[in-house]
């Protein structure tokens, strides 16, 4: 079984991540941020990732550091239940559409974290939500996960449905990603032998 759990506890949050890479996309998200709860839902059922979270923080400041502290709990689990690597197809990608919005997305599971957001909000905030906070979670989850992440947003005018569907595509491409490759299954996809 391909599965992780991580638990990270600052003096901002505390955050408590389980996945399962070969699971069918059942989820249990709960981070006291209801549109982020929303988009992590997204996440698993898109991935087929199963995925519980329970997460709190300092509300009363905002809630940047409890997206930003559960994008860095999600990648490391990836990096766990991930191990060394063997057999997946290393890279993903999707091209999404959403009403208004279509998102593009490139990720290779690389091990060389680094992020490209070609995303515009049209607005601040979703309801409470800042709009920033979207591409704070995936820098966070690059980083920490050891993705290679690019995100294009091709076209949209409202910001719920763009970032709707960045979590979308960006589940689509992981799920692709995290697959094992039946032609390779025992061998890990790089000359260099490791990831």
């Amino acid at each position: 079984m391909r599965t992780a759990t991580i638990t990270r506890k600052t003096a901002e949050t505390e955050i408590n991540v389980e996945i399962n890479l070969d699971g069918t996309g059942v989820y249990d998200n709960q981070t006291g941020v209801g549109f982020f709860d929303h988009m992590l839902d997204q996440l698993s059922r898109h991935s087929l990732i199963d995925m519980t979270i329970r997460a709190t923080g300092d509300y009363h400041i905002d809630d940047h550091h409890t997206v930003e502290d559960t994008g860095i709990a999600i990648g490391q689990a990836l990096v766990k239940a991930l191990g060394d690597k063997t057999g997946i197809r290393r890279y993903g990608s999707c091209l999404l559409a959403m009403d208004d919005a279509q998102i593009r997305t490139a990720l290779d599971l690389s091990a060389r974290p680094f992020l490209i957001w070609n995303v515009d909000f049209p607005t601040a905030k979703i309801g409470t939500f800042d709009t920033e906070l979207v591409r704070e979670f995936f820098q966070a989850l690059s980083t920490h996960g050891g993705i290679t992440l690019h995100i294009d947003a091709l076209h949209g005018f409202n910001s719920h449905h763009i970032a709707e569907a960045a979590f979308k595509s960006v589940a689509r491409a992981l799920r692709e990603a995290v697959e094992t490759d039946p032609r390779k299954a025992d061998a890990i996809p790089s000359t260099k032998g490791a990831l």
